[in-house]
């Protein structure tokens, strides 16, 4: 463990003066402690913001319904508004780590955290998201969990979030408030980061910028969803593949559609062709066996996780079927 100081943050305005200078975060910790014991992340200031007023689910005037970045993940899960409106999210978030973590873990922190692959929490091993321009140690190595989506010759480790997947099939808009007082909103696909030339950075932060919340943004109804996770052990284990499903379906036709993929992308995957291929048709078994084929448009498995292109594929038709129906 590298020397580090520590600051309670008593109001928000102390803890944005923080980050300016440098601090890192911290509110659950259940990574970045993790990491820091592993040497990957040496910070030299840590800055809990536990204390601050960032809680509570409420209802947008637009209908949507805005979550607070310190909320836990457990709270987030079982509170009423979100588990009535939006049962994907709660489904995400059960399905999410352990009971423990779940108590103590943060939507904020969540989004924040970073991969689970081996070898960038390796600090021997080549990693471009730990080191850059030092290599990828899993595209030569063994590669079984990592990306078949959105990889690049620098990076193909896969983001480890559940809740992120169903917040990306949701259309979240991540909160920020920057040091200078200033916020802004940015749409979840636009805030988590693709690895192309600068894998290390992952989030589409401003220096010192804090998560202030998630904002789920009002969908027509009646609105069917739910979140389906294919792991290989029943708990405590990250996707080989999930699947967001979000369909509006009215006088029997699908009228919108919202698909995401998780555990085979570097970041929470939306499913655009699968997403045109519904709408507008009416459910069937046979529609959602065609969607499914274009879930893996664009796919470039490695030696190790070829398995992924066929197993994602029947996931979202599980998926699509249980929360569309037959038809």
């Amino acid at each position: 463990m590298y020397p580090f100081s520590y600051t309670r943050a008593s109001d928000t305005r102390g803890a944005l003066a923080a980050g300016r200078r440098g601090g890192r975060y911290i509110a659950g910790g259940t990574t970045l402690v993790d990491l820091m014991r592993e040497t990957v992340e040496r910070p030299r200031t840590l800055v809990d913001i536990s204390g601050l007023p960032l809680r509570g689910v409420t209802r947008t005037e637009r209908g949507g319904l805005r979550i607070g970045a310190l909320v836990r993940m457990a709270e987030a899960a079982a509170h009423p508004e979100v588990r009535t409106a939006y049962p994907i999210l709660s489904q995400a978030l059960e399905l999410s780590a352990s009971p423990q973590l779940r108590n103590m873990a943060t939507i904020g922190g969540n989004l924040m955290q970073r991969t689970r692959c081996a070898y960038f929490r390796d600090v021997t091993a080549a990693c471009n998201k730990r080191d850059p321009d030092a290599g990828c140690a899993a595209r030569g190595g063994f590669n079984r969990t990592h990306a078949i989506l959105g990889t690049s010759d620098r990076c193909v480790a896969t983001h480890p979030s559940d809740a992120a997947v169903a917040f990306a099939a949701l259309e979240a808009t991540v909160h920020l408030l920057a040091p200078d007082g200033s916020a802004r909103g940015v749409r979840l696909a636009d805030f988590l980061l693709r690895p192309g030339r600068t894998p290390h950075r992952e989030q589409a932060l401003k220096p010192g910028e804090l998560i202030t919340a998630v904002e789920v943004p009002d969908h027509p109804r009646p609105l069917r969803s739910g979140y389906l996770k294919v792991r290989d052990r029943q708990s405590y284990e990250f996707a080989l593949t999930s699947a967001a499903v979000v369909l509006h379906v009215r006088g029997g036709v699908i009228r919108e559609a919202r698909v995401a993929a998780g555990g085979v992308g570097t970041v929470p995957w939306r499913l655009p062709g699968v997403e045109r291929h519904l709408v507008g048709e009416r459910p069937s078994n046979a529609l959602w066996a065609e969607a499914a084929g274009r879930a893996t448009e664009g796919a470039r498995p490695l030696e190790h996780n070829r398995f992924k292109v066929d197993l994602l594929e029947r996931t979202v038709e599980r998926q699509l079927r249980t929360v569309g129906g037959a038809g």
